[in-house]
């Protein structure tokens, strides 16, 4: 009787690759097989003790019981400013400058809702979070995308990636309002320096588009590397917002907690929406998340090392199993080339095989975009008594690939 009502919104979104592959490990899983799970950025490490305890002391208190602030608490929208000033040397109004989000995941999203009109265009590199990109198609925005080139060690390409962003600024129609970057990248792992954002902010004064950041990576670097912000570029306040979580860097995924950040229009607006739809945080989470920014770092190194750690064990035990891989700089991701031997798979069949019949499941790279073809994502989240089990199993897995292909 209703069939005749769409959903136009909705239609725009194809089905997730990934369900593909959570549909087998379910399947798997259900028969009692076990899984090595390397599919989803989901921290496994518990929420460090003096945060938790924060948590704890505050929902004790009847006052945090109700409604909340839909753009934070102000204590936390000052820690936010805290954390900015300590780690960039940035000043930001906590009023009018800084919104505390449900997740960058959300606070992305609803940014997007509150400053993307129908018809729009956003800009936006490929291989790409999802999100990144979906959020404008959503509202009914167009996204121009082009690939990224980095080294071996992950460094992005600048010279390409700008004359990449000046064509699509040249030939989309109508012009760009937003560029989307996210450094370390997900998935690619790929950083910048500060001379990027250098030119970024530049190019964005001169051509007139405003710039959405995402670092939600920014802690987890490696080998000397440190995270660059771009509102430490002068005039980048006139230009960009930067989205940022405490997900990885403090074990709270689930929590839900991050912010948005700088050019006070842009967060302005999210500041509005946000009025609108949501009450805002639990009260007694966003205390907690105030004592995890204003509190004591060590963790945040300790959560760093053990994401190292895991990362050197998978690139040697992988590596004795006939799967190359280069160390990344930064996140808590690999993103790795298919093996030789399985090149001509393409990475999602590939990855469906290594879950049936390696039991480790991977995240393809064509879930990312097409130019994420060729490569798998593998996230840090199991220990190291599991990465090395993987490797076992993979080794098996590569050779009875190679048989079948010589034979």
């Amino acid at each position: 009787m209703f069939d005749e009502i769409q959903f136009d919104k909705i239609k725009r979104l194809p089905k997730y690759v990934f369900a593909a592959i959570n549909e087998i490990k379910l399947e798997m899983r259900r028969n009692n097989e076990d899984v090595i799970d390397f599919s989803m950025g989901n921290p496994d490490g518990i929420t460090p003790a003096h945060i938790i305890d924060k948590l704890c002391e505050a929902a004790q208190k009847p006052k945090n019981h109700g409604y909340s602030a839909s753009r934070g608490i102000y204590k936390l929208r000052l820690a936010i400013c805290n954390w900015y000033k300590r780690k960039y040397n940035v000043d930001l109004d906590p009023e009018l400058e800084a919104c505390a989000v449900m997740g960058s995941k959300e606070g992305y999203v609803h940014l997007v809702q509150a400053i993307a009109n129908f018809g729009d265009s956003a800009v936006v590199a490929e291989p790409v979070y999802p999100i990144h990109y979906y959020a404008f198609i959503i509202v009914g925005a167009n996204v121009t995308k082009f690939g990224l080139k980095w080294n071996d060690r992950f460094e992005l390409d600048e010279d390409d990636y700008f004359e990449n962003l000046k064509r699509s600024l040249r030939e989309t129609m109508p012009k760009p309002k937003f560029v989307v970057v996210n450094f370390p990248h997900n998935p690619t792992t790929v950083v910048v320096k500060k001379s990027f954002y250098e030119r970024l902010v530049a190019l964005a004064r001169e051509e007139r588009f405003y710039i959405i950041s995402d670092i939600a990576y920014a802690d987890l670097t490696f080998d000397g590397y440190s995270t660059p912000s771009i509102l430490e570029v002068e005039g980048a306040k006139e230009v960009a917002v930067e989205s940022y979580t405490l997900s990885k860097s403090y074990n709270m995924a689930g929590w839900r907690v991050g912010f948005v950040v700088g050019n006070p229009k842009l967060v302005g607006a999210l500041q509005k929406i946000k009025s609108w739809i949501d009450y805002g945080m639990y009260a007694p989470i966003q205390v907690a998340a105030t004592i995890a920014l204003d509190g004591p770092q060590e963790c945040v190194e300790e959560i760093k090392g053990k994401y190292e750690k895991r990362m050197d064990v998978l690139i040697k035990s992988f590596s004795e199993a006939g799967w190359e891989m280069d160390k990344p700089q930064a996140s808590m991701f690999i993103w790795a080339k298919l093996p030789e031997c399985a090149q001509g798979l393409g990475s999602l069949e590939f990855s469906k095989r290594l879950l049936r019949e390696a039991k480790v499941a991977v995240s393809p790279g064509v879930g990312f975009g097409e130019h994420g073809e060729g490569y798998v994502r593998i996230a840090l989240i199991e220990n190291e008594k599991r990465i090395r089990q993987a490797a076992r199993n993979i080794k098996q897995f590569l050779k009875t690939l190679q048989n079948t292909k010589e034979a």
